[in-house]
């Protein structure tokens, strides 16, 4: 059973409804929902503006615009009206009832993009427990052709019926899928518990949708995750590990983009994937610095990050996209005590990464190993793996054959070599 949207070969003809409400105290950005509507494959052939003082409870907006709403869909042939606001069951079904198509809210809109773009099989899942706990509200509207009876011997509808069984279905697909993602969250949870044993740190890339965080990944791990100029290109995490000079072996991961007023049942239904973000050594903050609401998005993240619990963890922000503002070099920002707090650098042409790479070693601190070791020619297959980690500064060899090595690495690395090779530290250091 799966309830991914059936996807038209054309985008659907869409008028897009949005009312400015006096009770908000944070309004939805019309351009945002526009791109929005954009990225799931609609076209918009009409945006429709109101304000009202709280929305009406049966159809969200007044009858008066409702009206208005109508006399657009038969005019421009739409196939649909996508509303930038959360509505009730009720209050879709009343809607698509006078207005004889469909009706799509704000979690509805993003749902049906994030199904569109999930690509593995956890991303999938993920996405069909968020729509099955969306649609779970919402069965009703698909049986209002059918008599709803009342109840008592001998009167009980077919509607009724169906219903009870569609919401059994649902309740058991939810129940299974969140088994299924508890598993790939103790699996998530103990591969971090091995980054730590190995003293391996983590760096996540957060930040809002279309900031630029694939492109930059892309850029820093010489992979091919996909990134478009779209919201929520990338909806799967990805992580690589890289080894970065005078630090070690680092992994980095890409997430998924942030929005504002991202819906709950994303956020619950994602926890596995943005655990890996609230449990990172490291945030970089990606922020698109020629966007016009820059400190919104800012704003908008941190509001997620804390949600999820990563408010507290260390982060550095990245202002990409100079490639776009006129006289800006890269630069690292600094506080008093000379820590980076910001990095201005262009992903896309690659200005400034080498700044970001020193940023993020002086805020990732790890104790290094700087040592000279004296091996035997038997211990060969430890001076190979100093070399596979690139750890060996000078090599010379003594009148006995012995290898007399200068190395640096994490400590962590070289305690784990140490233990894989079953040699001890006294045995290898050179006779004074």
């Amino acid at each position: 059973m799966t309830l991914f949207f059936e996807r038209p070969d054309h985008g659907e003809r869409a008028v897009l409804v949005h009312l400015k409400l006096n009770n908000e105290s944070e309004p939805e950005d019309v351009n945002e929902f526009k791109e929005l509507v954009g990225a799931a494959g609609g076209d918009s052939v009409e945006l429709i503006l109101g304000s009202r003082q709280v929305p009406h409870p049966k159809y969200f907006v007044g009858t008066g615009k409702l009206e208005e709403i109508a006399s657009c869909v038969k005019s421009q042939a739409a196939d649909l009206v996508i509303f930038n606001h959360n509505l009730s069951p009720s209050q879709e079904r009343n809607l698509e009832s006078e207005l004889g198509c469909r009706v799509l809210d704000r979690t509805g809109l993003i749902l049906d993009i994030f199904a569109m773009r999930a690509r593995t099989h956890e991303g999938k899942l993920q996405v069909e427990l968020a729509q099955l706990q969306h649609l779970s509200t919402r069965l009703v509207r698909g049986w209002t052709h059918l008599e709803r009876q009342k109840g008592g011997i001998g009167l009980r509808g077919p509607g009724e019926t169906q219903l009870e069984s569609d919401r059994r279905m649902v309740r058991e697909r939810i129940k299974s899928i969140q088994n299924r993602l508890e598993k790939v969250r103790k699996q998530r949870a103990q591969g971090r518990r091995s980054r730590d044993k190995s003293d391996v740190p983590t760096v996540s890339l957060v930040g809002y949708t279309n900031a630029g965080k694939s492109t930059l990944f892309n850029a820093l791990t010489q992979s091919e995750v996909f990134a478009a100029d779209q919201l929520f290109a990338t909806l799967d995490p990805t992580m690589r590990r890289l080894d970065i000079p005078e630090q070690g072996i680092v992994v980095f991961a890409d997430t998924v983009g942030f929005i504002s007023h991202l819906p709950h049942r994303l956020v619950d239904a994602f926890r596995a994937t943005l655990e890996e973000a609230s449990s990172a050594s490291l945030l970089l903050h990606v922020i698109d610095a020629a966007a016009e609401d820059r400190a919104v998005n800012v704003s908008r993240v941190n509001d997620v990050l804390r949600e999820i619990g990563a408010d507290d963890l260390p982060t550095l922000l990245v202002y990409n996209k100079i490639d776009l503002i006129d006289n800006t070099t890269p630069r690292i920002e600094r506080d008093d005590q000379g820590r980076p707090l910001a990095v201005w650098l262009s992903a896309l042409t690659g200005a400034g990464l080498d700044l970001l790479l020193q940023a993020v070693c002086e805020r990732l601190p790890r104790k290094m190993v700087c040592k000279s070791l004296q091996l035997k020619s038997s211990q060969g297959a430890l001076r190979a793996a100093l070399y596979q980690h690139k750890a060996v500064i000078k090599e010379s060899f003594s009148q006995t054959g012995d290898i007399n090595l200068e190395i640096q690495l994490p400590e962590g690395d070289f305690c784990r070599l140490l233990k894989d090779s079953g040699l001890n530290l006294k045995d290898l250091m050179p006779a004074s």
